[in-house]
């Protein structure tokens, strides 16, 4: 199977993909095999949110949405034509995906089988009824696929080579079991926005969608600022007050209630406004529903923070900064060359012998 027909096939899933959205779904004739897999596609969209209680249409059918949008060929071309991949021996890669968000480890899926090794998954409970649907829809428009996709619910088994998705604790194990392989062992993660305080109020609005996507269980999700020493949250509060509406998702607002009785019953400083709590914490993976925060006096004294932990940071919103940031409102939109812990997947696989 050459690169070109492998870019084809997820170039037509991507097709298949852009008839489900927030805004509805729309059975394109034009799209190959749909007669097969349109009404199944909307079954499991429904299971999936049924199946994790975190998961709502809104947040699955975004995740649907973004992986239509970079599905394109020519976005898939202008990613792995920097590679060579021609020459890859094909060899077996196993996946441990996590199940935070929707679709949480297509990425890896995808950098497996675009590079032209074989893909061996075990996904996550949580996560677990919309890929299975993909790889059958792959393999209809390219069989070669078939021999290149296998599911597993047990432990690994003649594998060459692992990308693994995980706690700090999983990565242990990982890192144990895995260690004798080429690998790739993701630990905890979180992301967070640097501020200035000179933000326009779009910015800080955005900003919200990087907060409440997927309620801040991604990785990408901020869930902490940084902001100057007397910063003036009412304008932030301000800002982000057309998000209101999460706080009637019960698993959301249960959680802030829960943790708005445990910091008040702790006598911890809390700044709320009735669907999002701000406490100030070194830490950097917040609560659902709580957003930390730490100030800073200096651009040095920030610099300095971010160098000595960038081992836990994801990504960083803000501007004007030495490191590579997001813009505000982006952190749920990376482009298929921003790679989890900034490891080349590609490059990763590529390597593989």
């Amino acid at each position: 199977m050459l690169l070109n027909d492998r870019i084809k096939a997820f170039s037509e899933l991507g097709k298949f993909l852009n008839q489900f959205k927030c805004t509805g779904y729309k059975k394109v004739n034009s799209v190959i095999h749909n007669d097969d897999f349109f009404d199944e596609m909307t079954h499991k969209i429904v299971n999936a949110v049924h199946h994790n209680g975190w998961f709502t249409e809104k947040s699955v059918l975004f995740s649907i949405q973004q992986w239509s949008n970079l599905l394109k060929e020519s976005n898939l071309s202008n990613w792995v034509l920097q590679y060579n991949l021609e020459k890859v021996n094909s060899k077996t890669v196993g996946i441990i995906m996590a199940g935070n968000i929707p679709l949480v480890g297509f990425h890896d899926f995808l950098s497996v089988l675009i590079s032209g090794h074989k893909v061996l998954v075990r996904q996550s409970s949580n996560d677990n009824q919309l890929l299975p649907l993909l790889s059958s829809y792959l393999i209809a428009i390219e069989p070669n696929f078939e021999t290149y996709i296998s599911f597993t619910n047990e432990k690994f088994k003649n594998f060459d080579a692992v990308i693994a998705t995980g706690s700090n604790n999983t990565s242990r194990y990982f890192e144990h079991y895995f260690g004798n392989v080429p690998n790739i062992i993701r630990k905890n993660r979180n992301s967070l926005a640097v501020l200035t305080g000179n933000e326009t109020i779009q910015q800080l609005e955005a900003l919200g969608e990087d907060i409440f996507r997927y309620f801040g269980l991604g990785c990408r999700s901020v869930s902490k600022l940084m902001v100057p020493k007397g910063y003036d949250f009412d304008v932030f509060f301000r800002a982000i007050y057309s998000y209101q509406d999460i706080i009637k998702e019960t698993k959301y607002a249960n959680n802030y209630d829960y943790n708005k009785a445990v910091y008040l019953m702790s006598n911890y400083k809390l700044l709320e406004n009735g669907f999002l709590m701000i406490k100030e914490d070194e830490n950097y993976g917040s609560p659902i529903a709580t957003l930390f925060y730490e100030t800073y006096e200096s651009n040095e004294a920030l610099l300095k923070k971010l160098e000595l932990n960038k081992e836990k940071i994801q990504c960083i919103v803000g501007q004007n900064l030495p490191y590579e940031t997001v813009d505000f409102g982006k952190t749920q939109h990376p482009q298929l060359s921003d790679y989890a812990d900034s490891i080349d997947i590609i490059e990763f696989l590529a390597k593989i012998t």
